[in-house]
């Protein structure tokens, strides 16, 4: 099944990704709780849902602690986004690797909008740390239903030096997880092959995040870039993979500025998906 991350067009409207998402043929859609209401309005979603004929198969818990009424820290967020998941009947729940240093989000609004992110330089452990390194996503997995994916996170680098931002990012920590998803653009910024990745961790991998790195620019369409992204589906297919794909990408790469070229962009990942998925 492959699915549209509304992350990769987060400049438009939820209605008019799904409408771009059915256009363009996709299976479904992936969620990316954010800022904005419509993300997180249940009601509202079902009915999106309905209306294109478009199933909701994964919800991304946020990834920033600016959605307004939900809890700041990163174990309150992945509960309110199982809560959520839970009313939207959906099985499947994306959360990210607990933050290993502080951060401070520097902001500012206006015609000179702009969010800088830097590492304060001491180490970071909460209950969310505790949850994932004493096995706590299992318990958590029976007592709502929910699959949850821990998703692999990128190399940052300050300084001129790479900086390990995430705890247990590293493909022999992450074996921890009962359940993972496998970015695959965020393996790039490491310079790890996906498919050597997902030889290892293959029993584990539910949920892809598929876009392409080049240059340093990461979250590319699938067939521009430096990864070999037509092997890893490959690969995924010969082992018979059962989880679902997710195009997740920026608006940027995908020209969600012009309906007409992101249409065109979205038809061309979702053919090459398939097209690699048969082998």
């Amino acid at each position: 099944m492959i699915l549209l991350s509304t992350g990769t067009l987060n400049t438009l409207g939820l209605s008019r990704i799904f409408a771009m998402a059915a256009e363009a043929g996709f299976d479904g859609i992936e969620i990316m709780v954010d800022g904005r209401l419509d993300t997180r309005d249940a009601r509202y979603l079902r009915r999106l849902s309905s209306d294109f004929g478009l199933p909701i198969t994964a919800v991304h818990s946020p990834f920033l602690p600016d959605v307004e009424g939900w809890p700041a820290d990163q174990l309150g967020r992945l509960e309110r986004t199982l809560a959520l998941a839970g009313e939207l009947g959906v099985g499947l729940v994306v959360t990210h690797l607990p933050y290993r240093l502080y951060l401070m989000w520097i902001a500012a609004t206006g015609p000179r909008a702009f969010r800088f992110t830097t590492p304060l330089p001491w180490l970071r452990r909460g209950p969310y740390y505790a949850l994932l390194r004493d096995g706590g996503l299992a318990a958590l997995e029976e007592e709502t239903g929910i699959t949850i994916a821990v998703e692999n996170m990128p190399a940052r680098r300050f300084l001129g030096r790479l900086r390990r931002l995430y705890w247990f990012n590293t493909p022999d920590e992450m074996r921890r997880f009962p359940h993972l998803t496998l970015d695959t653009t965020h393996l790039g910024t490491w310079g790890l092959d996906p498919v050597a990745v997902y030889g290892q961790l293959h029993d584990r991998v539910v949920h892809v995040h598929l876009s392409n790195f080049a240059g340093g620019k990461e979250h590319r369409a699938p067939m521009d870039g430096d990864l070999a992204l037509g092997e890893f589906l490959q690969a995924l297919a010969r082992n018979r993979y059962a989880g679902t794909v997710s195009v997740e990408g920026e608006p940027n790469a995908f020209h969600a500025d012009d309906e007409a070229a992101c249409l065109a962009e979205l038809r061309a990942a979702l053919a090459f998906c398939r097209e690699h998925l048969r082998q």
